[in-house]
C-alpha cells in the first residue's frame, strides 16, 4: 500500500522543523567545540598546530565534501533514510576515534566517517525543509539555523565538562551515543508532495543499439548529472555566489578552530575561554531568528544577497578586535558582535542559495557548493597553523589572516552582485526600446479598440 505524502505548508512541517533545529545542532554545531579539545590532542600526541589542525579540518570538510553522494542517497533512498544512516555512521566514526592511537587514525574515524556521517544528516534536513516550505521558507531557515546556535552554546560546555571527568577518549565515547539521535530526527521525515517537476536532462538520447560507453564516459555523464558544473557555467548568480563562499570560507571558521587556543595562550582560564564559543551560540540563539524575519520580509527579497555580502563584510572587520587585545572582557564583546554577523550569514547562506536556483536543483547546487567549500575547509586550519608554528605561535596573524579572506570575499559578491543587476537592467531597457518601434509599426490601420490594447501592453511592458 503506498504511503499518503504530508502536505506542503501544513501541521507535520513544523514537526520537519522542530527535527531540523535538533538535527542542525547536532551536526553544525558540533564542530566549533573541537577547539577545546586542540591543546589536549596536540599534548596527548605530542604534534605541532599544523599536523593536530588537521583534526577539525579533516571533519569540517568532509562535512560539506560529501554534499553530492549526499545527494545521490537522497535521490536514491529519500531524506529520512539518508539522515538515519548519517547518524549511525557519525556514532561509529566517535565510537572508532576513542580508540585511536594517532593522529592518522583520529582523522580517519573522526574526520572521515564522523564528518560525512553528519554531512548525510545536516544537508538532507536541509533538501526536505526548502519542499515542505514554499511560502515562509525564509522564517523556517531562520528558525532551523536556530538549532546551530543551540549546538553552539551547549556542546562546548559537555565538551569541556565531559573531558574534565572522562578524558578526550571517554568524551568521544559519549559522543558517539549523542549522534544516534539523528537517527529519531530522521524518523519523522515523511515524504512530501512537492509541485514541482522533476528535472529533466537536455542532452539528446544515446542512438539505440551502441555499444556501452566507456568508464570514462561514464564518469563523466556520471559527475554532470550529479553535479551543478552546468548550473554554475548557465547561472551567472550562482557562480558568483560559490566562488565568494568558497573564498570566505578560508576565513570564516578560523575563529571557531582557534579562538579558545587563543584566549588560553594569553592566560585566560580554560573555562572561560570555553564559555567564549558559547556566548557567540547563546547570542545567535535570539538574534538568528531576528536575522531570519528580516530577511523574509517582501521588501527584502531582491536585496538578500547583497545583505549576505554585508553580513561577510563585517564579519571581517569585526575579527580585527582579536588582533588589538586578548582581554576577556574585550574578547566578550567580540563575541557578541561577531554573533550579530555570524547570525545574517547563517540565515541568509542557503536562503540566498534557494533565490538563486530553482528548488528542482537545488540539491545538486548545494552539493557542487559544498564540495568546493570542503577544499577550503581541509586546507584554512593547516595553514593557519603553519603560519602559528612559522611565527613562534602569535595568533595575531591567524586573525589577519581570517579577515583578509573574509574581506575580500565580500567585496567580490557585492561587486559581482551590482554588476549582474546591472547588466540585467541594461538588457530590460535595451528590449524595451526595441518593442517600442516594433509595436508602432504594427499597430498602423488598425482601429481604435486594438490600438487601445496594444497600448496597455506596452505600458506593462515599461512597468
Amino acid at each position: 500500500m503506498p504511503q499518503a505524502l504530508e502536505r506542503a505548508e501544513g501541521s507535520w512541517a513544523w514537526v520537519v522543523l522542530l527535527a531540523t533545529v535538533v538535527t542542525q545542532g547536532l551536526t553544525l554545531g558540533f564542530p566549533p567545540c573541537l577547539g577545546i579539545f586542540f591543546t589536549e590532542l596536540q599534548h596527548e600526541f605530542r604534534a605541532s598546530n599544523s599536523e593536530t589542525s588537521w583534526f577539525p579540518s579533516t571533519l569540517m570538510a568532509m562535512l560539506h565534501a560529501g554534499g553530492p553522494l549526499c545527494s545521490i542517497l537522497v535521490g536514491r533512498f529519500g531524506c529520512r533514510a539518508t539522515v538515519m544512516a548519517g547518524g549511525v555512521l557519525a556514532c561509529l566514526g566517535m565510537v572508532a576515534s576513542s580508540f585511536s592511537h594517532t593522529l592518522s587514525q583520529l582523522y580517519i574515524a573522526t574526520g572521515l566517517f564522523t564528518g560525512l556521517g553528519l554531512c548525510f544528516s545536516f544537508q538532507s534536513t536541509i533538501t526536505v525543509l526548502g519542499f515542505y516550505f514554499t511560502r515562509r521558507r525564509a522564517l523556517a531557515n531562520a528558525l532551523a539555523s536556530v538549532g546551530v546556535s543551540l549546538g553552539i552554546t551547549l556542546w562546548p560546555l559537555l565538551s569541556r565538562h565531559l573531558l574534565e571527568h572522562l578524558g578526550w577518549r571517554g568524551t568521544f565515547l559519549v559522543f558517539g551515543g549523542v549522534f544516534l539521535h539523528c537517527c529519531v530526527c530522521g524518523a519523522v521525515l515523511r515524504p512530501v508532495a512537492t509541485g514541482t517537476a522533476p528535472e529533466t536532462t537536455n542532452g539528446p538520447p544515446p542512438p539505440p543499439k551502441t555499444p556501452a560507453p566507456g568508464c570514462l564516459a561514464a564518469c563523466g555523464r556520471f559527475t554532470l548529472r550529479h553535479l551543478a558544473f552546468d548550473i554554475l557555467w548557465h547561472n551567472a548568480g550562482y557562480r558568483v555566489f560559490t566562488l565568494g563562499v568558497v573564498w570566505m570560507v578560508l576565513g570564516f571558521l578560523l575563529p571557531h578552530v582557534f579562538l579558545v587556543p587563543y584566549a588560553v595562550r594569553h592566560g585566560v582560564d580554560e573555562h572561560r575561554a570555553a564559555v567564549l564559543v558559547s556566548i557567540i551560540g547563546f547570542s545567535n540563539i535570539f538574534l538568528r531568528p531576528l536575522a531570519g524575519l528580516l530577511a523574509g520580509r517582501q521588501g527584502f527579497a531582491s536585496y538578500r544577497k547583497y545583505l549576505f555580502s554585508l553580513a561577510v563584510l563585517l564579519n571581517g572587520l569585526t575579527n580585527l578586535v582579536c588582533t588589538v587585545s586578548a582581554d576577556f572582557r574585550v574578547l566578550v564583546g567580540y563575541c557578541l558582535v561577531y554573533s550579530m554577523s555570524m547570525s545574517m550569514i547563517g540565515a541568509l547562506l542557503f536562503q540566498v542559495l534557494m533565490d538563486i536556483v530553482p528548488m528542482d536543483r537545488f540539491s545538486r547546487a548545494l552539493g557542487l557548493c559544498t564540495i568546493l567549500e570542503s577544499i577550503s575547509i581541509l586546507i584554512s586550519p593547516p595553514l593557519a597553523g603553519f603560519l602559528l608554528d612559522s611565527t613562534d605561535s602569535n595568533f595575531s596573524y591567524v586573525f589577519y589572516m581570517s579577515s583578509f579572506f573574509l574581506l575580500s570575499a565580500a567585496l567580490f559578491m557585492l561587486g559581482g552582485f551590482c554588476a549582474l543587476r546591472r547588466k540585467k537592467q541594461e538588457k530590460q531597457a535595451l528590449q524595451a526600446k526595441e518593442a517600442v518601434p516594433e509595436r508602432a509599426l504594427t499597430g498602423e490601420g488598425t482601429d481604435s479598440a486594438e490600438r487601445q490594447l496594444w497600448t496597455e501592453t506596452m505600458y506593462v511592458t515599461s512597468v
